[in-house]
C-alpha cells in the first residue's frame, strides 16, 4: 500500500515551524543570526560539529537537529522554489526537477561527522533554478 505524499501547504506546516523556531532560540540562545541565506549554513554546520565534540547524545539533541534539518530545507525551498513532502511522519524537499532532498536526515548525518547542510544546500541548488 502506498501512501499518498501531501505538497505545500500542508506538508510545509511542521517544517516552517521547526525552521522558525531555530532562528529565533539561535538568535536568542547563541545570538546567531539564521538569515534563510545559503551563507548561513556554514554556521549551523559549524553548531551542530560543536554539540557533537560537546558528546550530547544523539537522542538528546534530536529535536535541535531536526530544527537545523528544517532550516537548510527551507533555505533550499526560498532560493529554488523547492516545495516540502510529507508522507508517513517524514518531511523531504523536492526541487523543481524532480529530485527529492532529505534536510533532516542530512543534520542527524552531520551530526554523526557524515554530512553537511551546506554541501546538500549546494547541490540541490546546483541545477536548479534559482529565484
Amino acid at each position: 500500500m502506498t501512501t499518498q505524499a501531501e505538497t505545500r501547504p500542508s506538508a510545509a506546516a511542521k517544517p516552517l515551524r521547526w525552521a522558525a523556531d531555530t532562528v529565533a532560540t539561535m538568535r536568542e540562545g547563541a545570538r546567531l543570526h539564521l538569515d534563510y541565506s545559503a551563507q548561513s549554513l556554514w554556521s549551523v554546520d559549524r553548531m551542530i560539529e560543536g554539540i557533537r565534540r560537546e558528546g550530547a547524545p544523539g537522542a538528546a539533541v534530536q529535536h535541535v537537529l531536526r530544527g537545523f534539518g528544517a532550516y537548510a530545507g527551507e533555505v533550499v525551498a526560498r532560493q529554488t522554489g523547492a516545495e516540502w513532502w510529507a508522507s508517513g511522519g517524514d518531511h523531504w524537499i523536492r526541487t523543481p526537477d524532480g529530485r527529492l532532498w532529505d534536510p533532516i536526515d542530512e543534520a542527524r548525518r552531520c551530526y554523526g561527522g557524515h554530512g553537511s547542510l551546506r554541501l546538500l544546500c549546494r547541490d540541490a541548488m546546483s541545477t536548479a533554478p534559482r529565484r
